[in-house]
């Protein structure tokens, strides 16, 4: 059927445009549209928050020399990224380095995780802190290009955990710390490859080299020097808290014996409890010796002297102070393993003294108490013991020989201060030891920034004339022996020295950290590591 005349072809539509008005041009689509999350124009873009907010940034995170001073050691650097949550952690600038593989993915992960814990293990066994040494772990992880990675360090076992991106698997490795040696020579020597890694200047494979050369080295003093350096320390113990030149020698003596005799156990094998037992039986065996045939000989020796500086190198007075520098820390886990491993042996030690003063009792010798220690103050006398003493612990701590003259006189100094405040300034004994111990924390640390090395073997040796190791003895034996006050007493001295050392030696540490800013390091360090051995002594 035809359409009617007069309809066009093709009818307008009733929404089309009338004739004479002009269609609008349609808009031109642009090539990237604009998101709606966009910031409307006139709108200034908001400056980023200040690192540690609860937001990220929108620009990322910055890099972390934006959360430490420039030139900070790589302590501070990896400490400081230690301590934020993995997802809040900068992307710290590292340098270049060429190594085996891939050069743009690097070297192989399990292999740098690997490293990381043997070296992390030498550290921990060798007396460093649970913090260093996640800080030291993490600085080698990241230092060959493995980034999210996060260490835990406990008392006995190490691991690690690197996971590659958010949507690749996590490889995680362990280790375990079976043999611990007091070796600050071979912890100086892994510091040294610690700061080389860091730096950039050696490879995957230089590294294991130099690893494996430090666990071969051998100590720097022999076994009858130490031998000596035990019965020296004993004999300036003793003087420090009364005793002549005749309580120096049985002191000497008894130690001297005690190291031997914990070294036969060593070699048969038995555990180290046993190796405490012995040793402390030859010094209570000449304070019993004393205690019965001084008057009859008319000698006016004070036994008590004699026990107390002749037990003193077994008393495991540092590591009741690295225990409650854990805790300041937050490793809580680690602190309590430590402070357990510290009741064992001085466990050990009251069960070899008893047995001992048992016999003893048989053939008619009394209780040794702490009374009969002489506490006059002798100034000259006193300094000389506290330097000896320190410089019997520089040589069984195996330390490097240019770091004995250095902690000798911090050990002196720490003691001078600990006497001009509390026997002339009438200061309570916890508050002068805090002092002192924070002044002994403060040099120890002034060094490590400038010599980049560890600071313990300039701290650890100089605050052995302020440990609380007598009290310790003291208030144990005073429970095993019916004297509950008197031991209760003795046990909360030792406790709030050891507190006060801690609490001394860390505030020094933060301080130098936070005010002196060390040298830029230009030229690497030689190595001279020394090969570790196991000690048995409470140090």
């Amino acid at each position: 059927m035809s359409p009617p005349q007069g309809e066009d072809d093709h009818p307008t539509s009733e929404f089309a445009v009338p004739e004479g008005l002009s269609s609008p041009a349609p808009p031109v689509e642009e090539e990237h549209p604009t998101s709606e999350f966009a910031l409307p124009e006139g709108v200034r873009k908001p400056a980023s928050p200040e690192p540690g907010s609860a937001f990220t940034p929108p620009d990322g995170i910055p890099v972390i020399s934006s959360l430490v001073r420039p030139g900070a050691p790589w302590q501070d650097r990896m400490r400081t990224m230690v301590r934020l949550p993995m997802g809040e952690r900068p992307v710290p600038e590292r340098p270049r380095r060429t190594d085996e593989g891939d050069s743009e993915t690097g070297p192989s992960a399990p292999r740098v995780l690997d490293l990381t814990l043997r070296i992390g293990e030498l550290l921990l066994a060798g007396g460093e802190g649970a913090e260093d040494v996640e800080a030291a772990m993490f600085g080698v992880a990241h230092a060959y290009g493995l980034d999210r990675c996060e260490p835990t360090v406990t008392f006995t076992l190490l691991s690690i955990t690197y996971q590659p991106s958010l949507v690749d698997d996590p490889i995680t490795l362990s280790r375990t710390v079976r043999r611990r040696g007091t070796d600050y020579n071979r912890l100086a020597a892994v510091f040294r490859l610690v700061v080389d890694i860091t730096d950039g200047d050696v490879t995957l494979e230089e590294a294991y080299g130099r690893l494996a050369e430090i666990r071969r080295n051998r100590h720097p003093y022999s076994k009858g020097t130490l031998t000596v350096a035990s019965g020296l320390l004993a004999g300036a113990a003793s003087t420090l808290v009364g005793g002549g030149w005749l309580v120096f020698l049985l002191a000497a003596v008894g130690a001297m014996l005690g190291d031997r005799l914990a070294w036969l156990s060593s070699r048969r094998g038995l555990p180290e409890f046993y190796h405490f037992v012995a040793a402390a039986v030859p010094p209570a065996a000449v304070g019993v010796a004393v205690e019965l045939f001084a008057d009859d000989l008319g000698l006016v020796i004070r036994a008590s002297a004699v026990v107390t500086g002749g037990l003193f190198p077994l008393i495991p007075g540092r590591a009741l102070v690295a225990a409650v520098h854990d805790g300041l820390t937050g490793f809580y886990i680690t602190a309590s393993a430590r402070l357990l491993e510290v009741v064992y042996l001085v466990v050990g030690i009251v069960c070899g003294v008893l047995l001992v003063l048992y016999v003893g009792s048989e053939l008619g010798a009394g209780y040794i108490s702490p009374e009969g220690l002489d506490l006059r103050t002798r100034p000259l006398v006193q300094l000389g013991a506290a330097m000896l003493l320190a410089l019997a612990f520089c040589v069984l701590l195996q330390q490097e020989r240019s770091t004995v003259l250095l902690a000798t006189l911090n050990g002196g100094v720490a003691w001078l201060v600990y006497g001009a405040m509390a026997d002339v300034g009438r200061v309570e004994p916890v508050a002068a030891t805090a002092a002192a111990a924070g002044l002994v924390g403060l040099f120890g640390q002034l060094m490590s920034r400038y010599q980049f090395v560890s600071a313990l073997p300039y701290v650890t040796a100089a605050i052995g004339p302020l440990l609380p190791g007598s009290a310790i003895y003291f208030g144990l034996i005073g429970i095993a022996q019916g004297h509950l006050d008197q031991g209760l007493a003795n046990l909360s001295r030792a406790a709030a020295l050891a507190l006060a050392i801690a609490i001394g030696v860390n505030l020094g540490n933060e301080l130098a950290r936070l005010f002196i800013k060390a040298p830029d390091r230009e030229v690497p360090l030689p190595l001279t590591g020394r090969r570790a051995a196991k000690r048995t002594r409470g140090f």
